[in-house]
């Protein structure tokens, strides 16, 4: 794949190329052209040139999605390239920048935002290590503690105790990695380079250690908050963080599965419902909202009213939606607004198909992405969904495996989107004549794969020869059997993995013991 690079930007990867002279030469260099050397050696993977760079940047600021991401000089974005070389020369350059006495530069800088890498799941860089958002809070709260024991026990140039860099990122703190983030976050006042935690991920965090490194974060700051996996966060507690904790920039709100259930309601959960969806609606502009496995049975409204600001995003999936919920969504005024949707695993063509195409018509002038999971899409759906979607001509995101559609419905549904001029990325499932007859839907995990994998490869080759023929190459089409990649998770799996099995060991000792009582 060939880019669009300029005379100055193949100056500058000659001159990177060669890393001892690069090295040797920084001092020599214009303070403008850093910025173009920096996006060179990333892409050619200098990382000692980088790390040289960053230690003696010159410019008041180091944003690395605007260094990154594609310019005049060269059009690719390498902002999803989370090179581990790279990375850690970035990291180390800027906690050298902070003792390096000697720099021939004066030390201007004060912003340094990582806010702008993304991790995906293909990297294109040569060394295929990568360094992702967990092992970047890792390393940067190791570097933050380390450059403070360094500066109380050497002697260093008193104008050092002077530099204050706010470093800006997405922190994402699980068990593994929990004493580490909170002593730099501890001694944040003392040490030159400031975290600013401006998104954070808790995935197998205890309440407990959740609320007390949460607090430590600086909330004021906070514009995402993902509370993922084992963090068994209830209503209740729920309700206690925002009573606790004010979240003035709060755009975007993750909550764990199961975080409300209406099933067992009484009259003090439907009072907590209600208090935590008038504390959501304090919050400044609350954009994105995930409350996945929730069940919310008639409860939508009551919960989102309160919002004073439109949703951007939402994700109800698998919350067992009536239509009263789903006729407020589609009446709402965040119906107008929507640009990520999930309705994953609601039996659409069944329970409420108008008031979700009336939905589907009232976000379709801004909807970017769409997930229909599990939702009963059908043969007999396929044209009435085309007819939904036709207006949608800004969407870029696709999403509808577990839906019992034939191979012909899926090159009907394919001749279609090659229409969208702006998609980008495609999940579709395993057709129903590739599995067994008699196959039930929701198709469970055990049965998942056991589908005809000679025949569905003829139907993906005949689903992307539908593209090719339409020059829609660039639509990325894919069947994740067990769901989208997720990078935080693919990251910490291992983690994850454990406490589970750990978790499942406990619960049969339990079940041991009680048994044992019994006899």
């Amino acid at each position: 794949r060939t880019t669009m690079k300029s005379l100055r930007f193949l100056s500058a990867e000659a001159f990177v190329s060669n890393a001892e002279f690069a090295r040797k030469s920084l001092g020599a260099v214009a303070h403008d052209l850093f910025p173009l050397l920096f996006k060179a050696s990333y892409l050619l993977e200098q990382g000692e040139v980088i790390h040289d760079l960053v230690e003696n940047w010159p410019l008041f600021d180091f944003n690395m999605g605007k260094l990154l991401g594609a310019t005049l000089d060269c059009q690719e974005d390498l902002s999803h390239r989370t090179c581990s070389v790279c990375l850690e020369s970035c990291l180390t350059g800027l906690r050298d920048y902070v003792l390096n006495q000697s720099s021939p530069y004066m030390k201007k800088l004060r912003v340094v935002d990582l806010t702008g890498i993304k991790d995906v799941e293909v990297q294109f860089c040569k060394c295929k290590k990568t360094m992702g958002r967990w092992a970047r809070t890792q390393l940067l709260s190791k570097l933050c503690s380390e450059l403070l024991v360094y500066l109380q026990q050497a002697e260093c140039n008193p104008g050092t105790f002077e530099i204050s860099i706010d470093v800006l990122i997405d922190l994402f703190v699980t068990e593994r990695n929990y004493e580490l983030v909170v002593q730099a976050l501890l001694k944040k006042c003392n040490c030159p380079l400031k975290i600013c935690c401006v998104a954070f991920r808790s995935d197998n965090l205890t309440l407990q250690k959740f609320f007390y490194i949460i607090k430590l974060t600086d909330p004021s700051l906070l514009r995402k908050l993902e509370i993922v996996h084992n963090v068994h966060l209830e209503m209740e507690h729920l309700e206690m963080l925002f009573n606790s904790i004010h979240f003035p920039l709060l755009m975007s709100l993750t909550l764990p599965a199961r975080t409300f259930n209406v099933r067992r309601f009484t009259a003090t959960d439907e009072q907590m419902l209600t208090n935590t969806g008038e504390k959501m609606g304090e919050m400044r502009q609350l954009t994105e909202l995930s409350m996945s496995f929730s069940i919310l049975t008639g409860r939508i409204q009551k919960l989102l009213s309160p919002l004073k600001t439109p949703l951007k995003m939402l994700d109800v999936s698998n919350c067992s939606l009536n239509h009263g919920d789903m006729a407020f969504l589609a009446n709402s005024f965040h119906a107008n607004h929507l640009e990520a949707l999930d309705l994953s695993g609601h039996n659409i063509p069944e329970l409420y198909p108008s008031t979700f195409f009336k939905l589907l018509s009232h976000c379709s002038s801004v909807l970017r992405s769409l997930t229909l999971e599990d939702c009963n899409i059908q043969d007999t759906h396929v044209n009435m969904l085309i007819l939904g979607l036709s207006p949608c001509q800004k969407l870029q995101e696709f999403r509808f495996i577990g839906n019992p559609l034939s191979s012909q419905a899926l090159k009907q549904l394919f001749t279609f989107l090659c229409e969208l001029p702006m998609l980008k990325n495609v999940e579709f499932p395993v057709p129903r004549d590739c599995y067994p007859v008699g196959i039930t839907y929701p198709i469970d995990d055990a049965s998942l794969c056991r589908f005809d994998h000679q025949k569905y490869e003829r139907v993906a080759e005949e689903l992307n020869l539908i593209l090719v023929q339409a020059n829609r190459e660039d639509v990325k089409v894919s069947t994740p059997l067990f769901g989208s990649y997720d990078a935080a998770v693919q990251e910490t799996t291992n983690e994850l993995g454990a406490y589970l099995i750990r978790s499942f060991k406990e619960t049969l000792e339990k079940f041991t013991t009680s048994f044992n009582k019994m006899g």
